[in-house]
């Protein structure tokens, strides 16, 4: 899981850094590309790789209270770290090194010398494939190579004219009607428990017998056993009706019910310490059909005496078709029994290992994550680039959480700790994509919010396409894995990058033509500009007439 979830953080920088590069003009000196590159890209990636440390490293702190949930967290927060000193220092000179090689005409591959144009029109057209470096027709480098990418050809010719036209907005409009409508159905029906069974293997025949289980048997809790760790009075007559309370309400298999109704039965007293192990030793414990019940007491002998320093009994409890909820909320009434009774006692079932980690997997994950959502989008306006690019930014994040999470549900995909930490992850993984796109937008200089949108989408869609599109084709192999868990990563992970995609190239382009920022300000300022530029020319040309003439 920790790969999958590393590599959309190291992608995206760098995809980023990447198109940064090719943004820069190609006459330039290669420190100047590459200063440029970094200007304009690792202010941005150092601030979504902060929110990406902040957010996991709350999951590795002391108040995560699931062990494997904390480990996840740590090696994440180390991942983070080493993805962003590799984009910083071993990329950004692979970036160096291929400016080297560009600026002095070297291959990029082979590191070679290229040929001139007159030596590869007479070798074959494989060769002239290979060693060609895109320049040989032209006699100078174009300022901007980038945009005759096919990505970026495409969103600027086509797509971007397509999205912001006026006949397409309202349907994007009910599709985010629809969108919204089915995540707030899921978010209603969220489970609050989640199915044992995603923890076995999709094909194991443990899944078989656990669904005929819950089919045809859960009219039944677990056996649960129940010991009595310390010497009692068996025979005192306040322990036994202690011993009937604890186990009121249960279908119990115990061997003291059993003797209790032996003695009455053989019309035997025992009301003494002495006479109840003996008859228990010599008698009940001899016959047959109580044999088996020899394992469940211990004696322990000193001097003459023998003592039963501990015994068990086992309980079953009688539930509906929930059973794995009636059963978490029978361990939660029976454990706390055991710290104020007079008896000392552990219930224990090898079940209850998973029920206290469902137990919680609502109440406190969803707490925890939504603690640290609200966090990380606090700290986001501490690094303000322009308030209402922080409020677009909280209420698309926002928005994809909240998708995720009800489309999730409808998907059958319960609230384990699988889940939660790929929520965790979309906050990070949407505003890793979402913020350059909006802070580009809210502090473009255009004339409309079209023109504005349309060049946030040309400057980083390309790189936020290329980054989701890896993202998802490197989950594919999650669906050979025969494994429930896995298949629960994949479909979390699914729904994170396409809602994140559905924002970033659908919804967010026709939302924000609708409303503010405003960009009639830019306008004002740009017709001063002009008119105090005019009134500066008028006034050189009436000091200077001789100069117009000779123009």
């Amino acid at each position: 899981m920790l790969c999958f979830l590393i590599s959309g953080h190291g992608t995206k920088g760098v995809f980023e850094l990447l198109s940064g590069w090719r943004r820069t003009r190609e006459n330039l000196p290669f420190k100047d590309r590459v200063a440029d590159a970094y200007s304009d890209v690792m202010v941005s990636y150092t601030m979504t790789s902060s929110l990406y440390f902040i957010a996991f490293g709350m999951g590795a702190s002391p108040f995560t209270n699931i062990e494997a949930v904390k480990v996840f967290c740590q090696n994440m927060c180390v991942s983070i770290l080493l993805n962003y000193f590799y984009i910083f220092s071993f990329f950004g000179s692979c970036l160096v090194f291929a400016g080297q090689l560009e600026q002095n005409r070297y291959h990029s591959i082979f590191c070679c010398k290229i040929p001139s144009a007159e030596y590869l029109d007479r070798k074959p057209v494989w060769f002239q494939t290979m060693m060609n470096d895109g320049h040989q027709h032209s006699s100078h480098h174009e300022t901007n190579p980038y945009q005759h990418h096919f990505i970026q050809h495409f969103l600027r010719e086509h797509y971007n004219e397509w999205i912001t036209n006026i006949y397409v907005k309202p349907f994007v409009v009910i599709l985010y009607l629809i969108y919204a409508s089915f995540s707030f159905m899921g978010c209603l029906q969220i489970n609050d428990g989640a199915n044992i069974i995603n923890l076995l293997a999709s094909e194991s025949p443990s899944v078989s017998y656990a669904l005929i289980q819950q089919k045809y048997f859960s009219n039944y809790s677990p056996v649960i056993g129940f010991y009595i760790y310390e010497p009692l009075e068996y025979w005192n007559g306040t322990v036994q009706e202690d011993l009937k309370t604890l186990s009121q309400g249960f279908n119990t298999v115990s061997w003291i019910e059993q003797y209790y109704q032996f003695l009455r039965v053989g019309n035997i007293s025992a009301t003494n310490k002495s006479d109840f192990i003996s008859i228990l030793q010599s008698s009940f414990l001899k016959k047959p059909e109580f044999q088996h019940f020899k394992n469940d007491i211990i004696f322990s002998k000193a001097g003459d005496e023998n003592n039963i320093i501990a015994s068990r009994l086992y309980l079953v409890a009688r539930t509906s078709e929930n059973t794995q909820r009636e059963a978490v909320e029978l361990l939660e009434k029976l454990r706390p029994l055991s710290l104020i009774q007079s008896i000392k006692f552990i219930v224990f079932n090898p079940t209850f290992v998973f029920m206290d980690h469902y137990g919680l997997s609502v109440t406190m994950p969803v707490l925890i994550s939504g603690f640290g959502i609200l966090l990380v989008l606090i700290l986001t306006f501490f690094l303000v680039i322009h308030p209402l690019g922080n409020f677009w930014l909280i209420l698309s994040v926002t928005s994809i959480e909240l998708g995720v999470l009800g489309l999730m549900t409808l998907w059958n995909v319960d609230m384990d700790c699988i889940s939660i930490l790929c929520l965790i992850y979309t906050l990070n993984f949407a505003i890793d994509h979402c913020a350059p796109l909006l802070y580009t937008f809210v502090l473009a200089t255009e004339h409309t919010r079209t023109q504005c949108i349309k060049n946030s989408l040309q400057e980083h869609g390309t790189a936020i396409l290329q980054n989701v599109s890896s993202f998802l084709i490197g989950l594919v192999p999650l669906l050979f894995v025969p494994s429930n868990l896995t298949f629960t990563l994949f479909k979390c992970l699914l729904l994170a990058g396409s809602c994140t995609l559905l924002h970033c190239f659908v919804i967010l382009p026709v939302f924000l033509t609708f409303f503010p920022p405003s960009k009639k300000h830019h306008k004002k300022k740009k017709r001063a500009k002009r008119k105090e530029r005019e009134e500066i020319e008028c006034i050189e040309i009436q000091e200077n007439p001789d100069h117009v003439t000779a123009v």
